[in-house]
């Protein structure tokens, strides 16, 4: 899949305003503009430029009619593609589930289902497996996803600073996709990616969907958010807030505006998490805080450390597996 940029290997080569194509330079075009087209880059050229194509609304086999500053602008938006990877960390162990990255009762891996539906979010460039597993490697590497071995972590995102600092030097926007979450919407990813694009002055971003369900609400395990007004995150915790001093809260979780779209005040967390290049490599050397002991979330580090992380909502969320249950009723599901 990685491999130089070859303009025969478009399959919109004949066309002027792909930047695969031969044609794709322009005399009128400043030596600087004409760099940014020409100079080698390291994806997989046919998938970028339907990509790319695909961006400005191009119906394959159809020549676009741009001008010089259109296809420059397509240029930057290929740069900025190649600049945002996703890596997901890999271990082998689990306490719930033990090897549940290689549980394939399917037929196929559960880290596979991860790992191919992160590959089809278009913002990405490319995706990795971070793991210490010798076994991980070889599996993955089997049904040919790119591993880098780290050393020993104490968190997936220290996993993943390795493997960026070590192995991503034109990294600028990272992703950390979780493995066990075989059903992930690859356009949550994509709206992800959009989000902190358009914050330049945010750290970190993820994910939320509104609670509807009293037993998630009341759940430790799952992590509850509270946004500012611009969408900015407040706090995370594992109890219930915010807190409804007057009232049940099961009155307002069945509300719903003439969209049909939930009116909670509860949002649900979910574990994917975009990181500017710079902050995650700050975070992963801070010590762990006093918050983040007391809850057991680590991106109160990031809080505490005074970082912007905003909170996307979004309708679709997938489920992790970390328990048997949970692989049985997966596995039930894709045997149907």
């Amino acid at each position: 899949m990685i491999g130089p940029v070859s303009a025969t290997s478009c399959q919109n080569a004949g066309e002027t305003d792909c930047p695969g194509s031969p044609n794709r330079v322009k005399d009128t075009e400043s030596p600087e503009s004409r760099e940014k087209y020409i100079r080698p880059m390291p994806v997989d050229l046919p998938a970028l430029c339907r990509w790319a194509c695909g961006k400005r609304g191009q119906i394959e086999g159809r020549p676009l009619t741009t001008t010089p500053s259109t296809r420059y602008d397509l240029a930057r938006s290929l740069e900025f593609l190649m600049r945002t990877i996703g890596v997901i960390p890999a271990r082998l162990q689990s306490t719930r589930l033990p090897r549940k990255l290689l549980l394939a009762t399917t037929g196929k891996p559960l880290l596979q289902y991860a790992w191919e539906a992160a590959c089809r979010a278009s913002e990405l460039s490319e995706v990795i497996i971070a793991s210490d597993s010798e076994e991980i490697t070889t599996v993955a590497r089997g049904f040919g996803a790119r591993v880098e071995m780290t050393g020993e972590h104490p968190s997936g995102t220290d996993r993943i600073a390795e493997v960026v600092q070590r192995a991503c030097p034109e990294a600028e926007l990272i992703v950390n996709v979780q493995g066990d979450e075989p059903d992930l919407n690859p356009e949550n990813i994509n709206k992800l990616v959009r989000l902190i694009a358009g914050r330049p002055e945010v750290e970190m971003a993820t994910l939320a969907t509104p609670i509807d369900s009293l037993n998630v609400l009341h759940d430790p395990n799952c992590v509850k958010v509270v946004r500012a007004a611009d969408g900015r995150a407040l706090y995370f915790s594992r109890a219930t807030i915010p807190y409804m001093r007057d009232g049940r809260p099961e009155d307002l979780l069945g509300d719903r505006d003439q969209s049909g779209q939930p009116l909670t005040p509860w949002l649900l967390h979910l574990g994917i998490y975009a990181y500017r290049r710079d902050f995650l490599l700050r975070l992963t050397n801070m010590p762990p805080s006093r918050l983040e002991q007391l809850e057991k979330l680590e991106q109160l580090r990031a809080l505490e450390a005074g970082a912007a992380i905003l909170v996307q909502v979004v309708t679709e969320r997938s489920v992790g597996i970390d328990t048997p249950a949970d692989y049985a009723q997966f596995v039930a599901k894709h045997r149907r």
